[in-house]
Formats: C-alpha cells, sequence, structure tokens
C-alpha cells in the first residue's frame, strides 16, 4: 500500500508531482536539528535538504517544515530534498535571533487548533494574535478552550472568546470529558491535516494523546503559576484515526505578527475604518474617526482597539530591515508632533531656551 495514503496526500499534489520524474514525491513528517523525517510511498527515511536547495534558499519560510511535501531522491543513509512543491497553507513564526525572516511552523494545514486554557493563560489579546495569523496562513481557526474546569465563570470566559471569534467554531473542553473523539469528529477527514498551536502547558499533547488513543507524545505538569513547561520540542505528523493527520508544534506563549489577516480577525473595525473621514486614519485622534466614535458609544471595545493596533503596527514592518523598522517607529512616535523634523526643531529650540 502507498504509505503516502495515510498522509494525508491529494491528486493536487500527485499532479505537481509529476513534473519531476527523477525524484519521488514524500511528504515531511518530522523536523529536527538540520534533518528531517520523510515519508515516500514505500518508506519512512531521514533526509536532508540538497546543497542546491540550500543555496537557492534566501529565507528560513522557504525550506521544508512538517506538512511540507518534497520531491527527494533516495541515497544510501538519507534521503536528499531538491524541492519544495506548492504550498497550500503555511504558518510561521518569528524567528529567535534571525532579525527580519519568519520561521516555518507547519504547512498544507488544513485546520489549526488554536488552544487556549481557561487559568491564567487566558488572554483574549494573544487569541487574537493566533486568530490573525492563522488566518494569514491559508488554515481554518479553530478555537480550543481547555481546562474549563479551572475556570470559575466559564460561560463568561466562553462568550468574550466567541466576540473574538470571527465566526470561528469554540470548542471548550474538562479533564472530565468523555466525548472528546466525539467532539473533535467533525474537524478530522480522509486527507484532512489539522495543527494544534498554543502557548506550552495548555494541554496540546495530552489532547492529541487521547486523540490518538495512545501515549506517543511525552507530557508534564503544568509549572507553578499555571506556567506551561515546554514539553515537545520538535514537530512531528501523526496518523489520526478519527482520519486524516494532525501535528504537534513546540509551545508559543508569544508569536510575532510578520504577516497576518486582520481583516478576517479584526472585521468590524475594518469595517468602520472604511467610514473614517481620511482613507489613512490611524484611529488614535483624527477628526471623524468612525473607530474612535464607535468605542465612545460603547459600541467597540477600547481594549480590542488596542489589539488591533499592536498587530497593525507589527504587519507594516513586514519586509523591512531592522534599520527601516526603527525609522518606522520613530515616525509613527513623533506623528502627533508633525513627525520627526518637527521632533528635532522642538528639541533644538528646547536646548537654547536653557
Amino acid at each position: 500500500m502507498n504509505q503516502l495514503n495515510h498522509y494525508g496526500v491529494s491528486e493536487r499534489f500527485l499532479t505537481e508531482s509529476a513534473l519531476y520524474p527523477n525524484e519521488q514525491p514524500a511528504r515531511v513528517v518530522a523536523q529536527y536539528r538540520g534533518k528531517y523525517k520523510v515519508v515516500t510511498s514505500r518508506e519512512e527515511r531521514l533526509a536532508e535538504v540538497s546543497g542546491r536547495l540550500r543555496y537557492d534558499t534566501e529565507e528560513l519560510a522557504q525550506y521544508p517544515t512538517v506538512g511540507d511535501y518534497v520531491m527527494v531522491t533516495a541515497q544510501a543513509e538519507l534521503a536528499v530534498v531538491h524541492r519544495v512543491l506548492t504550498r497550500k497553507s503555511l504558518f510561521v513564526r518569528r524567528a529567535v535571533g534571525v532579525s527580519g525572516q519568519a520561521q516555518p511552523v507547519a504547512a498544507n494545514v488544513d485546520i489549526v487548533f488554536l488552544c487556549m486554557s481557561l487559568n491564567q493563560n487566558f488572554n483574549l489579546n494573544r487569541m487574537e494574535r493566533y486568530l490573525s495569523i492563522a488566518w494569514d496562513s491559508g488554515a481554518t481557526p479553530v478555537i480550543v478552550l481547555t481546562k474549563s474546569d479551572l475556570c470559575e465563570n466559564l460561560a463568561q470566559a466562553v462568550s468574550q472568546v466567541e466576540k473574538i471569534s470571527c465566526f470561528s467554531d469554540v470548542v471548550a473542553l474538562s479533564m472530565f470529558d468523555t466525548d472528546i473523539h466525539e467532539k473533535f469528529l467533525p474537524y478530522f477527514q480522509k486527507n484532512q491535516t489539522c495543527a494544534f498551536i498554543g502557548s506550552s502547558g495548555v494541554g496540546k499533547s495530552t489532547l492529541i494523546n487521547q486523540l490518538l488513543g495512545a501515549s506517543v507524545i511525552t507530557t508534564q505538569e503544568t509549572g507553578r503559576g499555571d506556567k506551561g513547561r515546554h514539553t515537545t520540542t520538535g514537530r512531528e505528523m501523526f496518523p489520526c484515526p478519527l482520519g486524516g493527520v494532525v501535528i504537534d508544534t513546540p509551545g508559543m506563549r508569544e508569536m510575532g505578527a510578520e504577516s497576518a489577516d486582520l481583516s478576517h480577525a479584526f472585521a468590524e473595525i475594518e469595517a468602520l475604518a472604511r467610514q473614517c473621514r481620511f482613507r489613512d486614519c490611524t484611529h488614535i485622534g483624527e477628526p471623524g474617526c468612525a473607530v474612535l466614535a464607535a468605542v465612545e458609544a460603547g459600541e467597540l471595545d477600547s481594549r480590542r482597539l488596542e489589539s488591533y493596533r499592536k498587530l497593525e503596527q507589527e504587519t507594516s514592518y513586514d519586509g523591512l530591515s531592522s534599520k527601516e523598522i526603527e525609522v518606522k517607529k520613530c515616525q509613527r512616535m513623533f506623528k502627533e508632533v508633525g513627525g520627526m523634523k518637527n521632533a528635532r526643531r522642538f528639541a533644538k529650540e528646547q536646548r537654547k531656551r536653557k
């Protein structure tokens, strides 16, 4: 039997793979430091990228990641990855220590489960960030609220999340639930790829183990103050008994929004912004601002507007160098006094007076 059938391969990728008759299609099912585990039609093998692919790759996000369909050739010890096939979706995060680049987390994901626990990890701003990045990835987000048994007011918490959910499904889970499979059955289908994203300690690994019916992922107790402990250090894909495959990812407390879809995550603010007097309105103090008017009228939560502003600023830095980012930050900082030139003039005048 074709091993790729267990890992969600579709006709779309098989058709593209036919363009390279001297190579064979495979899917990346695990990622380690400098190495990958790939599944071909016949077997699982360790692999590394070819020297040519490494030379031609300019950004981290272009390297293979878990979920990618790739073209490989089999060598004596390691398979060699020659190219990454066209991605259906891509989920990225800010790369540690690499300025201006994003690190791929998972590719070709259909459903992204955004996990947040209902204890001290509960943070609406973080969920808004997750949602905006998830929509931009090309996958469909589903919000998963874990540890609902630790929540003092579950109905209120779920209501708060539903208000920012952008019509995404919201699934609340408790450690006492016995119907986990029933709750997730609608999302797992043949050839469907699902990924779990969230902070460390929210219970992603425990949940995936329940869905797989086996303890394939190591779990740990939550640390003091509900702070998560990093259990998953790599990324790995598993065939799921419910259908399709599931990807576990390392815990990520904060994700940089190098690229985010604010039109989905903040649809009501984007709609209000189109009614502002000025097209380039920043919703800070301009006259005729429909967004600020909605806040004053109690129709829009000021917290949500602040979250929107922060993500909008982050995404506006996408593709800029570190120097260009600093210039843009200064421009924002001094906008209220008429820009940096006026700020310098004001500073000179103050020094003369002294």
